[in-house]
């Protein structure tokens, strides 16, 4: 404790100005041993059995995901499990200690107890027996999928669920030599799954609830992108879309794709990503707005999904796009996949809003910014909208001009992130060194989300603990 207490008067100083901005930053001695603190406390007491949630309570008897959960449950959606797992993962890989990887082989356990027939995973795991009972979980041999809608038996590609836990447990994999059996086949399993649920044009669809077969092209036909002819106002419930850039669905499942190639070196990978390039290819609309609708239908046209998600062209996902196709540029040195990005780049460009951000929703043709009104009826005024959705989005257009001019100019090599300098990294080590209490927990000051007991004395969040610890991991490696 007396070493926490002369970090954190170290970060007081830092903080006032009292230390030069190029000091050296904490000793790797203390950086290790606040990092084994934090790891500790959130291996130790966070787990529900093996996987991880969003957010506990200070006192840890509150915890949720996106929705509550209690002590037998789990939330895959990153920021959870597989998010944890890779933070253990790179804990290990900057240490050498072999219990951090062996925390982050229990997570893989966890997640691999959490795929259901269909390929992949839902939101959530249960481990409660009884509750097990009712999901079809691939170790649940009583469960069989009905002809109707099996909600307990639905794989998600929604908000990286299925293809964070796909990542986390190739990496595990590859850290044991691929000798953990049960590992190894959930992740080639969901692989599989991937590689049939794809569209013959390329595309995914966002989940689906038993295991899938390749769609006819007679059923999908490949086709170019365009405008539909009318398209309602009004939500009418009747979710037509079949191919998704949601969320970054397509970047998610294409870059896991690459990540598998490099893992098992199977060229299926490599084509599917490939065939998924050639989709948001063909996804990007023509004149007057050249880029990209969150979702189409099979006649490629942009249609509805939520009744706050209206056929549009869409600011985020537009810039998601742009960046997987650099992707697959810098993989594949094709150059068919940067040809879309100038004429996109200059119609974003062209299209920000007065602050220099971007309209989550272009009306079709038109281009007048959407917006939704908090009764959800499309509107073009923004005074009124809800707060749970981003109706507007930061834009990104700088960085992906800036590394689509790299690569034109021939650079292509590998993936390129502006790291910190080491004094930024030591300053950010020290901060969060600081902020560890006495447990090993960062403490956010706010309340939790989901259940109606607040937690105004604070919550302990999975985001914070991630973040952080891999800024003690990059110090670090950094330091190395």
């Amino acid at each position: 404790m007396q070493v926490r207490s002369v970090v954190f008067l170290s970060v007081l100083m830092v903080l006032a100005g009292s230390l030069p901005a190029t000091a050296d930053g904490p000793d790797r001695e203390q950086v290790e041993a606040a990092l084994d603190q934090a790891l500790r406390f959130f291996h130790d007491h966070c787990s529900h059995h093996g996987g991880y949630v969003w957010r506990y309570s200070r006192d840890l008897t509150l915890s949720e995901g996106e929705a509550e959960t209690g002590p037998d449950t789990a939330w895959v959606q990153p920021p959870g499990t597989p998010a944890v797992g890779m933070t253990f993962l790179e804990a290990w890989r900057v240490t050498g200690k072999e219990e951090y990887r062996d925390w982050a082989v229990e997570v893989a356990h966890a997640l691999v107890r959490g795929q259901m027939q269909s390929g992949g995973w839902f939101y959530r795991i249960d481990f409660d027996e009884d509750e097990r009972k009712r999901w079809g979980y691939r170790d649940n041999i009583a469960f069989r999928p009905s002809r109707r809608k099996n909600r307990t038996n639905v794989t998600t590609l929604d908000d990286d669920v299925t293809p964070a836990a796909i990542r986390l447990l190739m990496q595990v994999d590859r850290e044991l030599d691929f000798s953990d059996r049960q590992i190894h086949d959930a992740a080639t399993f969901a692989l599989d799954a991937i590689l049939a649920a794809q569209y013959p044009t390329g595309g995914w669809y966002q989940n689906w609830d038993r295991y899938p077969k390749p769609a006819s092209a007679d059923e999908f036909p490949v086709l170019q992108a365009s405008y539909p002819d009318d398209w309602s106002r009004i939500w009418l419930n009747d979710w037509p879309g079949r191919y998704f850039n949601n969320d970054n669905v397509s970047g998610n499942v294409i870059a896991t794709l690459l990540e598998a190639w490099d893992t098992y070196e199977d060229e299926r990978y490599l084509e599917a990503a490939r065939q998924g390039g050639e989709f948001l290819i063909r996804a990007q609309m023509p004149a007057p707005q050249p880029a990209w609708a969150q979702q189409y239908d099979p006649k490629m046209h942009p249609c509805w999904d939520r009744k706050f998600e209206p056929p549009a062209i869409s600011g985020l996902e537009s810039q998601d796009v742009m960046e997987t196709l650099l992707l697959l540029y810098r993989r594949t040195g094709e150059k068919r996949f940067l040809e879309p990005i100038p004429r996109a780049l200059k119609y974003l460009k062209d299209s920000q809003v007065s602050d220099g951000r971007l309209a989550r929703f272009y009306e079709l043709k038109s281009n007048r910014p959407l917006y939704f009104t908090k009764d959800y009826k499309l509107t073009y005024d923004p005074d009124d909208s809800p707060t749970h959705y981003g109706f507007v989005v930061d834009s990104r257009l700088d960085a992906i001009a800036a590394e689509y001019a790299r690569l034109s100019r021939g650079t292509r090599g590998a993936d390129v992130t502006v790291s910190d300098s080491r004094d930024d990294v030591g300053r950010e080590a020290a901060i969060a060194i600081g902020l560890l209490d006495r447990r090993g927990a960062w403490v956010d000051r706010r309340s939790m989300k989901g259940h109606r007991k607040a937690s105004p004395e604070g919550v302990i969040q999975s985001e914070t603990f991630n973040r952080n610890a891999r800024i003690l991991c990059e110090y670090l490696r950094a330091t190395n």
